[in-house]
């Protein structure tokens, strides 16, 4: 049996031997195991590890194999403490252990059930829900947030939002999001109702402490809000059936989660808050990448009516990418012949928890990837282009998020994120509008907000000292421009740890070079470039909470010195924390360090990119919203000494098999026919 590899997500033996090593530590105490995962090797070791690995050579050492573990354990002064271990799975040892005093653990569905459940059957609740006068046979949905600081409240212990919808069909899947009630509640950590208020539901109304009966002028047909097939009119049939088939197989080979396609070889984790994350990335052997993943996603919405400004969500540190990720199903998620990785979690005993199809790995036809004809010839050379798609989706309650990897056989590398699912919404007066919110339905207002993600890129370019270099292209100097048409670029390298803003009149881009080895052929340091995916960057003040908790929302590309604990951008606890945790606040935690060190040129660097989208709702968003997709790249420049997929195979009839419309055995339409 293969030895596990380091980089490898925890199995599910290793899930129930640290379970079994944390339970030893308390003595018979009912703990609540929130999180058992994989903490990744210290990257000094790992280096020198994956070095031996690529040169073949045996392994005297390997790095500890260990758990990060998280468990609630009951209080005498409150609901439960925090307590953080870290277990080596080897010696079945307690390396660390620490009390998070104030901190809260990522989102507990049990618990939110709980809530619901209470807030359903709280006397008051029920009592207003009455004074409602919804129409007959109408049922009350009640969806728990976490409530999102906003200075109002103490966030020693966890309060929950409770929104409060209409579900006007007898149909579980029914839109529930188009009939938004003017009801709230909010609900202690013990479980109790603390406060219920209604709703403002106009521009100049604030929270009242009374009921209005509901509107029935809001009830509007299904087919205006309904997107469920079973509550719709029938569909289009003019959609012929598209299959992909590879007679051949695949061109990709997994063993365990190594994976290796063309010339790239990486390996596949998974773990409960990233969700999908690829190690040692690299391209005819030479390394390219350490680490990839998408480290943080913060969605604050643009309301400014109290209790709104409560809805601002870290989907990664609040949520988990991981636990949220979806069953991917054959023919629907992924097309082709498909290849799932599957993750696995924890139970609250403590025992493994299956994620199946969390992964999908597939090829893809990606149109051309260069051709050339000879006008003096007409002879034409064309290669078409295919990528190797890694992909997860989560749902992460009203919305969903796809995210994927693409790897081409030019070297490049694209992360694409799409953006799909239904509206958060809200009540409002029919006759009624704000500047802050779209129309979507009588009565449902979409309120504006923002999607903000950050890639984190730890780059190993031909080593892992790297610098981040920063381009931009201007005129030159008309007294060397004679005719006015010459520009160049000017460039630098940036020293200190810091955030950085996209500049479209400079063209400015940002290039990690390793200035260590040069190309034979340019004379300028190998390197890979960012193609950045330019979006508007936090909106909220710099003095909000919201600004405070999502640091890395003020600046589109961060560099940072590696520090192997350094993953999380907003930091590591992001449930209901107050702010000073997150990218900002470590640069200049170091800066303050007499003994700390913030330089960033020649060193094993992090660079971070914040992108996403401000978000104002159309009409067309609704009932659910056609994919919005973004999407950041990363290219080789001057990394090679030409073109590396010049040798990508020509594209011919004998292998693809296009089929003349004509001459399709099922094309027997009018359509058809007129071609």
């Amino acid at each position: 049996m293969a030895a596990v590899h380091p980089f490898d997500p925890l199995s599910p033996r290793e899930i129930a031997k640290a379970a079994e090593i944390v339970r030893g530590a308390f003595d018979g105490h009912h703990l609540n195991f929130r999180v058992i995962t994989l903490q990744e090797p210290p990257k000094q070791q790992m280096i020198a590890f994956l070095e031996k690995e690529r040169l073949r050579e045996a392994q005297t050492s390997r790095p500890p194999r260990a758990a990060r573990v998280q468990v609630t354990v009951p209080s005498t002064s409150r609901s439960y403490e925090l307590v953080e271990l870290l277990v080596d799975l080897d010696s079945t040892k307690l390396i660390r252990q620490e009390h998070l005093a104030g901190k809260h653990p990522y989102i507990d569905s049990a618990y939110m059930q709980a809530v619901e459940k209470a807030c359903r059957e709280n006397a008051r609740v029920q009592a207003e829900i009455q004074k409602l006068k919804l129409p007959a046979g109408a049922s009350v949905v009640i969806e728990p947030w976490a409530y999102a600081t906003d200075g109002m409240k103490d966030m020693s212990e966890r309060t929950t939002m409770c929104w409060f919808y209409m579900r006007l069909f007898d149909h579980p899947d029914a839109n529930f999001y188009a009939y938004p009630l003017d009801l709230c509640a909010e609900v202690s950590e013990k479980l109790e109702v603390t406060q219920i208020y209604h709703l403002p539901s106009s521009e100049k109304e604030s929270i009242r402490g009374h009921a209005r009966p509901y509107d029935r002028g809001k009830v509007h047909s299904s087919e205006l809000s309904e997107y469920h097939p079973d509550l719709r009119p029938p569909p289009r049939t003019t959609t012929k059936p598209y299959q992909v088939i590879q007679p051949e197989g695949p061109s990709f080979q997994i063993t365990g989660n190594l994976l290796s396609w063309e010339k790239w070889t990486m390996r596949v984790g998974f773990n409960y808050r990233e969700g999908l994350t690829l190690h040692d990335i690299r391209y005819e052997d030479r390394s390219l990448f350490y680490r990839l993943s998408l480290s943080e996603m913060f969605v604050p919405y643009g309301d400014p009516r109290s209790p709104y400004p409560r809805k601002a969500a870290f989907d990664l540190g609040n949520d988990g990418a991981g636990l949220n990720a979806n069953n991917l199903r054959l023919g629907c998620d992924c097309l082709g012949l498909i290849k799932y990785f599957d993750g696995w979690h924890n139970t609250a005993s403590g025992e493994p928890l299956k994620l199946p199809n969390v992964v999908c790995c597939h090829e893809q036809d990606d149109g051309i990837l260069w051709k050339h004809t000879n006008h003096r010839t007409q002879n034409a050379v064309v290669t078409r282009s295919r990528i190797l798609v890694l992909q997860t989706i989560i749902t992460v309650s009203n919305y969903e998020y796809i995210f994927a990897f693409h790897f081409g056989q030019d070297a490049s590398i694209h992360y694409e994120v799409r953006a799909t699912g239904i509206l958060s919404t809200c009540p409002i007066n029919t006759n009624d509008k704000v500047g802050y919110g779209t129309i979507v339905a009588p009565g449902v207002l979409a309120p504006y907000h923002q999607h903000l993600f950050s890639l984190r890129i730890d780059p190993a370019i031909d080593g892992n000292e790297n610098s981040l270099q920063v381009e931009e292209s201007h005129p030159i100097p008309n007294v060397h421009n004679p005719f006015g048409v010459g520009y160049t670029t000017k460039s630098k390298i940036i020293t200190e740890e810091g955030g950085h803003d996209l500049d479209f009149a400079t063209n400015r881009t940002f290039k990690i070079v390793n200035e260590n080895k040069v190309n034979p052929i340019t004379g300028t340091p190998v390197g890979f470039k960012l193609f950045p995916c330019y979006s508007q960057m936090l909106l909220a003040h710099p003095q909000s909470y919201h600004s405070k908790r999502s640091e890395f929302g003020s600046h589109a590309i961060w560099v940072t010195r590696y520090q192997d604990d350094e993953l999380f951008p907003a930091g590591r606890h992001t449930m209901q924390s107050l702010g000073g945790e997150g990218i900002k606040s470590m640069i200049e935690q170091r800066k303050e360090d007499p003994d700390g060190n913030s330089n960033v040129r020649n060193e094993d660097i992090v660079v971070w990119h914040t992108f996403g989208s401000t978000h104002n709702p159309r009409i067309e968003d609704w009932p659910v919203m056609p994919s919005e997709k973004m999407v950041v790249g990363l290219k080789p420049i001057n990394f090679f000494t030409g073109n590396p997929s010049l040798d990508v195979a020509v594209s011919s009839q004998e292998k693809n098999r296009s089929v003349l419309v004509e001459d399709a055995p099922a094309c027997k339409s009018v359509a058809c026919s007129r071609l």
